[in-house]
């Protein structure tokens, strides 16, 4: 038999908890409940943020959990799923050391890293982006445009310069993660760097940078002289 949240002791009802206790105070268990609000109608908010809880392995890899995820959870429909994952992407964004890259200057691989190592350390494949920069290297646009192994017939130099006039960009920088997490760079991520150089001279639009992106550290071709 299931308790409901409204048979608790009051003071044992997360909301209350909250109010006469402070947040600080709460078990993630409470914390997840009240982000339900409801049960269903065999369980208990609690016991579902429980079920929620047991399907990772620490409180860290909640934010691994994306909305279809969710809806595999007994108890959780689209509007607990929707409400759980913008509460989970909201804290991404508040932990955020740098919130977004539009109008930043490119002064260094690292602003690139803390933007981009939050959202591609949960990725299993590689994300491929480019930032397209104005003649004073500051950033007009970011862009996602090639998911998978990267590979010279993956990553066409065509997609990347056609996005790059379209934002009248002077230069480029390339970014894509390593869901392994190490850093040091393939040989088909050389071999790819070089010809996206190589094409970049030609249309008069450089890339000065390829950025790969692990799980706490980068590497930067420039930084390390390969460009």
């Amino acid at each position: 038999m299931h308790i409901k949240i409204k048979d608790l002791p009051i003071n044992d009802r997360p909301m209350e908890r909250l109010i006469n206790f402070g947040v600080e105070n709460l078990s993630n268990e409470e914390l997840i409940a009240i982000l339900l609000k409801t049960g269903s109608k065999f369980e208990s908010s609690k016991s579902i943020a429980s079920k929620i809880l047991a399907g990772v392995d620490n409180i860290h890899k909640l934010k691994e959990l994306n909305y279809n995820d969710l809806l595999k959870i007994k108890g959780i429909g689209v509007s607990k799923a929707c409400v759980i994952v913008s509460a989970i992407e909201l804290g991404n964004r508040i932990n955020k050391e740098v919130i977004s890259l539009n109008n930043l200057k490119m002064t260094s691989a690292k602003i690139v890293y803390n933007y981009y190592k939050d959202i591609l350390n949960v990725k299993q494949q590689e994300y491929f982006y480019c930032i397209y920069l104005d003649t004073r290297k500051r950033i007009i646009k970011d862009k996602l445009l090639f998911i998978g192994t990267l590979n010279q017939s993956l990553v066409h130099p065509r997609e990347i310069y056609k996005e790059a006039y379209k934002f009248s960009a002077s230069s480029i920088v390339c970014i894509h993660n390593h869901p392994s997490g190490n850093v040091i760079p393939s040989t088909e991520d050389i071999k790819v760097t070089k010809e996206l150089v190589r094409v970049g001279k030609i249309l008069g639009i450089p890339v000065v940078d390829h950025i790969i992106i692990g799980k706490d550290n980068y590497y930067s071709f420039f930084e390390n002289n390969d460009i």
